[in-house]
């Protein structure tokens, strides 16, 4: 399952992404971490040190690896080069999978050990001094976009998004990318104004999108939460002295984490597998191509000289069914 963690600046959203990841990996379940906020804070809520967390590799430095490997033998597309962050598979493209070991994750990757296992954990890179002035964020997650496109993943296989803070996400088709989104929210009128947002974006793309209120402290809070969100609101989380402890960088072990806190986390993992049994492949890919069609037109023909319209294989539906790696 592709799950996305989205919410305002300062809701918490890294922290309760970075709670899920732990969750997920007590249950023994295979995870891949990706970070793609701009400040770049996952690995050090997962427990890295600042050094370890600045040495992760920046999945955008290695863009050209990650379209040669992905492009395979795809004869709809000419070059690396012509790759944009939209551009679908086809026949011949190389495909990931979440369990598997492959050069992307070799490059742009790191494993990071939980109380109860590992972890894949990737990360976009830091916003650098260099790019200030010449370009968005966007250019950074692109390379998150091209690797979620090229993604087969299964039902007890969990990819888990911290992203970009606000709906900047939705500069791109990067957030129709996940089974299932969840909406980090304080009750405040800001956390409610980004909820709304979001779903009047997501509403004709048939994003499926499920709140998490957090920092609710009391009845009122709560009664706040239910008025505002009704029916998409999921769970709530409170004060926790286990993340007080863990954003010290003293975390005790993962097992006593509060047990309503783990029985909010179980429902979240609950939400996301049920939403497996609504999985449509056909509107995955479709909504793929209608995002690379309107890049190519918008700037990507301009940018690589090519007709990226071309690069769509029209046989072409990703499913589980197919290979990991197709024949290059």
């Amino acid at each position: 399952m592709k799950i996305a963690f989205v919410g305002k600046g300062g809701s918490g959203k890294t922290t309760l992404s970075s709670l899920f990841i732990r969750h997920l990996a007590a249950n023994e379940a295979p995870v891949v971490a990706v970070d793609a906020d701009i400040n770049q804070h996952l690995g050090a809520a997962l427990g890295l040190s600042e050094t370890e967390a600045a040495a992760l590799p920046a999945m955008g430095a290695h863009l050209p690896l990650i379209k040669e490997y992905l492009r395979g033998s795809n004869p709809r597309i000419v070059s690396a080069d012509t790759m944009i962050k939209t551009t679908p598979p086809g026949e011949g493209s190389r495909l990931l999978r979440v369990r598997e070991d492959n050069p992307v994750y070799e490059a742009c990757s790191r494993p990071v050990p939980l109380d109860d296992g590992d972890v894949r954990l990737m990360a976009t890179g830091p916003f650098t001094e260099a790019d200030l002035g010449v370009s968005c964020y966007h250019s950074k997650v692109g390379a998150v976009e091209l690797c979620l496109n090229h993604l087969v993943d299964g039902a007890d296989e969990y990819v888990v998004v911290d992203m970009t803070a606000g709906s900047d996400s939705f500069a791109s088709g990067l957030f129709t990318r996940f089974d299932m989104t969840f909406l980090v929210a304080e009750p405040t009128r800001k956390g409610i104004s980004v909820y709304r947002q979001y779903k009047e974006y997501a509403r004709d793309f048939g994003v499926a999108l499920k709140v998490v209120g957090n920092k609710v402290q009391g009845r009122d809070d709560l009664d706040f939460l239910r008025e505002e969100i009704g029916e998409d609101l999921l769970v709530t989380v409170g004060h926790s002295d286990w993340v007080r402890a863990m954003e010290k960088g003293r975390p005790p072990r993962f097992e006593l984490l509060e047990a309503d806190n783990r029985m909010a986390l179980q429902a979240l993992q609950d939400a996301a597998d049920d939403s497996y049994a609504h999985r449509d492949w056909d509107r995955y890919t479709r909504q793929m191509v209608h995002f690379h069609l309107r890049n190519a037109e918008s700037w990507g023909n301009v940018k690589t000289g090519a007709d990226l319209a071309s690069q769509v294989d029209p046989g072409f539906v990703l499913s589980e069914g197919l290979s990991a790696v197709q024949p290059a």
